[in-house]
């Protein structure tokens, strides 16, 4: 009788030891995702100029709307910060947001009276890519058929 108490509590704390193994290697492993994922986003989008390389709206290609002009997003923190829009030599300032994952990018071009082809860009977008030079974007939550490609330049 001994032996076999002994055994069940032997099966216990391996079983024990293995959950807890299980459990804190999938932290560990989702923080080491966070960190390439916030490492690459720093690396390879904010202090860097980019320019719309597609933007239509259903049908409708916009892109010729955004030639000539170069959008820059600056870090806060890892996940917003303060945004610049150049048009013609004029400035207009904003600010973007991202959730924890990086997957959703919000704009907001807010100075006063922006041009109207910025009311396009003044949403939450979604990745569809991130291959850089060029980052696809797609409306977040929906299937409106809206698509954006900005090009780092």
């Amino acid at each position: 009788m001994p032996a076999s108490a002994y055994r069940s509590r032997y099966i216990i704390a391996v079983l024990f030891a293995i959950i807890l193994l299980a459990t804190s290697c999938k932290k560990t492993q989702d923080k080491i995702t966070e960190n390439i994922l916030q490492q690459y986003f720093e690396t390879n989008i904010l202090n860097r100029d980019f320019k719309v390389k597609l933007a239509t709206d259903t049908a409708r290609d916009l892109t010729t709307q955004y030639e000539g002009q170069t959008f820059r997003l600056l870090k806060n923190t890892n996940y917003d910060g303060p945004m610049v829009a150049k048009k013609n030599g004029v400035e207009y300032n904003g600010n973007w947001s991202c959730n924890e994952d990086f997957s959703k990018l919000t704009i907001n071009i807010n100075q006063g009276s922006i041009p109207v082809e910025f009311n396009f860009l003044n949403r939450a977008w979604r990745f569809t890519k991130k291959a850089v030079p060029v980052m696809e974007l797609a409306p977040w939550g929906s299937t409106d058929p809206k698509v954006l490609h900005m090009e780092r330049l």
